[in-house]
C-alpha cells in the first residue's frame, strides 16, 4: 500500500510517500501507526502523539480503529486550521 505524508507528519519522517506492506497482524489504522513508530526514531516522532494526526483510507477520513485491508493509499496529516 501507499503510505503519504503531509506537512510537518513529512518533515518529521523525512519523504513525502513510501510503498509498504505491513506485516498481516497490522489490522487498523492504529496498528499501522504503533507499527510505523517501530520503524525508527523519524517515525517515532512523527507519531508520538498518534492522537493529533489524521488519516484518510483512499481520500475518505478514517477513525484509528478503521480496517486497513485492501486499502490503496492511506495519508497521515496535521489537524488543518482555516484562514
Amino acid at each position: 500500500m501507499k503510505l503519504v505524508y503531509f506537512a510537518w507528519v513529512r518533515e518529521r519522517i523525512g519523504r513525502s510517500e513510501e510503498e509498504l506492506a505491513p506485516p498481516p497482524e497490522v489490522a487498523t489504522v492504529a496498528d499501522l501507526v504503533g507499527w510505523l513508530r517501530g520503524r525508527g526514531e523519524e517515525y517515532a516522532y512523527a507519531f508520538e502523539d498518534a492522537g493529533v494526526v489524521r488519516v484518510a483510507i483512499d481520500r475518505a477520513h478514517a477513525k484509528s480503529d478503521a480496517p486497513i485491508a485492501g486499502a490503496r493509499e492511506i495519508a497521515f496529516f496535521p489537524p488543518m486550521t482555516g484562514g
